[in-house]
């Protein structure tokens, strides 16, 4: 049974598509954390899901491992992401929308490749699809590139200097609209949640509009607890999802080892949340 008090980190990503470590070993290093339960979310795909219950089978002292996925949506032209946790992983449906996600991912990751090199940066995009391997191409791909190319000092760099909006590989979103991802993931047998509300950069205002239309929508829960947050951003999260009616979730957002962000840092459980696992629509995974 779970319970409120067990260290649950759940939204991180392996290399099935932009983190740096395979599913095993993210799997691995989630338990050598101390993690007790664990979502891997990666972008647009369920790939690695397979890998990462092998591996988790097979070890001596197995986490709670759920099956989740990030799915990207377009929203009043932002870039807003929804983790799916509890999911079918098999469900056709889902998977014929992962797959669009795919091709649509394709078509922004050479527009990218095309921007970077006008502006004299060439080779990004057939370095881009090295690093991706068989996953997707995303921005952090592209991030990694530059920074091997010496271009920028960091990946945060790269963002903030060349694929933020209006900057030279910037290219706006393509994807769908909140309700049709929801959806696709209640269909799926899936929980909805908006994943960090606080990382898009809204002014308070549109914050608030945001996380009312994400519940309009039919959205279920929120991460209210994130790797890296001030104490007073946690407090606004956890006020904003019990003005909404949300469930709260909680995740690091782990891509890759470092001294900022790792699977289970940080993730302290306030009081007085309605926590995604203990309600109604959560499902355990055998």
């Amino acid at each position: 049974m779970i319970t409120e008090s067990i260290l649950a980190d759940l939204h991180c990503h392996t290399t099935a598509s932009d983190g740096q470590l395979a599913p095993a070993d993210v799997v691995a290093r989630a338990q050598a954390m101390g993690v007790q339960m664990l979502a891997i979310t990666d972008h647009d795909t369920v790939a690695g899901l397979d890998e990462a219950h092998g591996f988790n089978a097979a070890s001596e002292r197995p986490l709670v491992l759920i099956d989740g996925v990030e799915i990207s949506t377009r929203w009043h032209s932002y870039d807003i992401h929804i983790v799916a946790l509890n999911l079918d992983r098999q469900d056709s449906r889902l998977l014929a929308f992962l797959e669009q996600q795919r091709m649509l991912r394709e078509v922004r990751a050479r527009e990218i490749g095309e921007r970077l090199a006008k502006a004299g940066i060439e080779g990004c995009y057939d370095r881009a699809r090295e690093l991706a391997g068989n996953a997707a191409i995303s921005r952090g791909h592209y991030a990694r590139v530059l920074v091997e190319k010496g271009i920028a000092p960091d990946m945060a760099s790269v963002f903030k200097r060349f694929l933020a909006r209006n900057k030279t590989g910037y290219v706006p979103n393509n994807w769908g609209d909140m309700a049709s991802a929801i959806a696709v993931i209640h269909a799926a047998g899936g929980v909805a949640v908006l994943a960090h509300p606080s990382g898009y950069k809204l002014s308070a205002k549109w914050l608030k509009k945001l996380v009312r239309e994400f519940k309009e929508a039919g959205g279920d829960a929120m991460e209210v607890v994130l790797g890296q947050q001030t104490l007073e951003d946690r407090a606004n999260l956890v006020a904003l999802s019990h003005l909404n009616g949300l469930l709260g979730s909680i995740g690091s957002d782990f891509h890759f080892p470092g001294s900022f962000v790792e699977l289970g840092k940080n993730l302290f459980q306030p009081q007085g949340v309605n926590w995604i696992w203990g309600s109604d629509r959560w499902r355990t995974i055998s």
